[in-house]
């Protein structure tokens, strides 16, 4: 079985259009997950506990993307697990 790791991390951005963060040193590391689903329910918390602040912004890294580079990954391919 393939491991499909996604790490999920966020912080507050220097503006809300864009995707660089304001204090790189703050930036919250929910964690490393082993699937999809799990990585977006930690994901889906952690955005949920700062829907007041519009600058922070959690993301899902597809960890196992990175590992494996020479398999081509199609970008709905956790819909399948």
């Amino acid at each position: 079985m393939t491991q499909r790791l996604h790490l999920v991390f966020g912080g507050e951005l220097i503006d809300p259009s864009k995707n660089a963060f304001k204090d790189i040193e703050a930036i919250d590391i929910v964690g490393m997950f082993p699937d999809y689903d799990t990585a977006y329910n930690a994901w889906k918390s952690a955005a949920h506990r700062t829907v007041d602040n519009a600058h922070m912004r959690y993301f899902i890294a597809h960890i196992h993307r990175l590992r494996d580079e020479e398999t081509e990954a199609s970008p709905t391919e956790e819909l399948d697990n």
